[in-house]
């Protein structure tokens, strides 16, 4: 761990030098704050989803409508995380604009960049997912419901590699213990 403003600070786990907008397959696991089991239960190696699973599920599989450039190949809602294999594919849309910035407050002489996400990456995309998730649990009145503050992700680069990772998702279940 590194200090910034005399603060400890987490090294990123992203690879160096990656670009998380290009084309690519990814295995990536959210899990809930402290673990917590927010999303149902698993009985003889099945998993049970309660109204908060449930609403993970639909956002996992909106995630490609709202988002045609990208695959969601194989995925699973567990109590305390979800598995994702999410492939991002070229953007084909040739009729993209590009709109320009301004200003709200009129006495601002100059736009300040804020430091923000990538639109189209990875982190866009979990970002995102998590915030839609979080909001529609709390609306249901589960306000105590959180997300860890990261995500864990890992680069897929082979077809026998998304087979092995399938078959973990696939097993995981029969695995679980809370």
């Amino acid at each position: 761990m590194r200090l910034f403003r005399e603060k400890y600070r987490i090294e990123s786990n992203r690879r160096p030098g990656r670009d998380y907008a290009a084309p690519g397959r990814y295995f990536v696991t959210i899990c809930t704050h402290d673990r917590q089991l927010w999303f149902g239960e698993i009985r003889n190696g099945i998993v049970g989803l309660n109204d908060c699973g449930c609403i993970v599920a639909g956002e996992i599989r909106r995630t490609t409508q709202v988002r045609p450039n990208t695959t969601i190949h194989d995925w699973i809602v567990m109590p305390d995380h979800v598995h994702m294999i999410i492939a991002m594919e070229p953007n084909n849309c040739s009729s993209t604009v590009e709109t320009h910035r301004r200003c709200v407050s009129t006495w601002v002489d100059e736009c300040i960049p804020l430091c923000r996400r990538r639109p189209g990456t990875l982190g866009s995309i979990v970002a995102q997912f998590k915030s839609v998730c979080t909001k529609r649990i709390r609306a249901m009145g589960y306000a105590d419901f959180a997300w860890q503050s990261n995500y864990h992700e890992r680069i897929v680069r082979s077809d026998a590699m998304e087979q092995r990772i399938r078959q973990y998702i696939t097993e995981n279940p029969l695995k679980w213990e809370p």
